[in-house]
């Protein structure tokens, strides 16, 4: 069975929805679906985690390189914490490339979905901050983090626009009315999965990490 490690926060813990509605699961079950050997993911997360904290937990966990995927969704609360952008993506370059460290230094097999737009949940209207300065704010991030990782040969999926659906259709917002159903994370496998089953089908032919076993 390939190995998939899900590195992030809230949004790969899945905060208000079963665990089985969390976008890494979801997207391990619809590749099985399509006959690929995917085990169940892995999942370092916590909700609230900035890029630091994230990186402090990677620091104290063990783990069993190479994985045949990761995942990599990270940054949201560094915005919501008013950090400054250079400083995240300083961290974010860190974690990526610890990332593809541990998908045996192969970048095409770590995926980097895009910054989700809280300020378009029910908890984004009642705020009280500018929604369109959290949303400009969060295309900065992204701006930065995309080239971050287009500049390391990993793969960047956008989701934000996706998210962005939450703001009209209220059955995308799970019941905490900040974090997505399970219905919105399943439009986000629907753009994930394409690339991971490229990348894992091209690491079954080629025998490379996670590979079964023959």
């Amino acid at each position: 069975m390939h190995a998939y490690l899900a590195l992030g926060d809230s949004y790969s813990i899945g905060e208000g929805v079963a665990a089985t509605a969390r976008w890494p699961v979801q997207l391990a079950a619809r590749l099985r679906a399509r006959g690929i050997a995917l085990g169940e993911p892995r999942i370092i997360a916590t909700t609230g985690w900035t890029t630091d904290e994230l990186a402090a937990a990677m620091d104290a966990t063990t783990f069993a390189p190479p994985c045949a995927l990761v995942s990599l969704m990270i940054g949201v609360n560094d915005q919501y914490r008013g950090h400054a952008p250079e400083q995240m993506l300083r961290t974010f370059e860190r974690l990526l490339r610890r990332a593809i460290a541990l998908a045996g230094d192969d970048s095409s097999r770590v995926l980097v979905p895009s910054i989700p737009d809280w300020g378009a949940t029910p908890f984004g209207f009642a705020s009280g901050r500018d929604r369109q300065v959290v949303s400009a704010q969060i295309d900065a991030c992204n701006h930065g983090q995309r080239e971050c990782v287009q500049r390391h040969g990993a793969h960047w999926i956008d989701v934000t626009a996706a998210s962005r659906a939450m703001a009209a259709e209220p059955a995308l917002v799970a019941d905490d009315g900040l974090h997505p159903s399970a219905a919105m994370y399943q439009r986000w496998v629907e753009l994930i999965a394409p690339v991971a089953q490229a990348r894992l089908a091209a690491t079954a032919v080629s025998g490379g990490a996670g590979a079964a076993p023959r």
